[in-house]
């Protein structure tokens, strides 16, 4: 079976798919640099949560710098088109460790503490593992859209 798909279909499908690569780089930009600099603000609070948790005390030191440089990093990383596949990558990463921890530390620990500022501090534990989640699919939705569309459409 043959399909005869009309020029201005494809043109509207690239055009989609651009649209909804901006908007989901926006939106992890978003929230990378909003949680960076939530952490690096009140950096102080953010180290000690993290000592506090039974899987980081040892590393929260190092975790307390690492993690917000590491989001600053891929936010930039999204921002250019050429190191954009990479960092949807490294974002998803990023997103699915925090996702396993939200899960191990509130099935396996009896104290449960919460090192995120700003917005997300505000919500409960399931909201947070829905919030992350919900961006472990939009990352994947991202990676699979650049993934198949030929370059030269997103460059455009």
């Amino acid at each position: 079976m043959i399909f005869i798909v009309p020029n201005n279909c494809i043109m509207r499908n690239v055009n989609l798919n651009k649209l909804l690569i901006e908007i989901i780089s926006a939106l992890l930009i978003f929230l990378f640099v909003y949680a960076a600099l939530t952490k690096l603000f009140d950096y102080q609070k953010f180290r000690v949560q993290l000592g506090q948790s039974p899987l980081l005390t040892a590393f929260a030191k190092w975790i307390a710098w690492l993690i917000p440089i590491i989001e600053l990093v891929i936010s930039l990383l999204l921002a250019f088109q050429k190191t954009r596949l990479w960092a949807f990558y490294a974002a998803f990463s990023l997103i699915a460790m925090f996702t396993v921890y939200i899960i191990v530390i509130t099935k396996f620990s009896d104290y449960i503490p919460c090192s995120c500022g700003g917005v997300l501090e505000n919500m409960s534990w399931d909201q947070h593992l829905v919030f992350n989640i919900g961006f472990v699919l939009l990352t994947s939705i991202g990676i699979i859209i650049y993934s198949n569309e030929p370059k030269k459409h997103l460059l455009q």
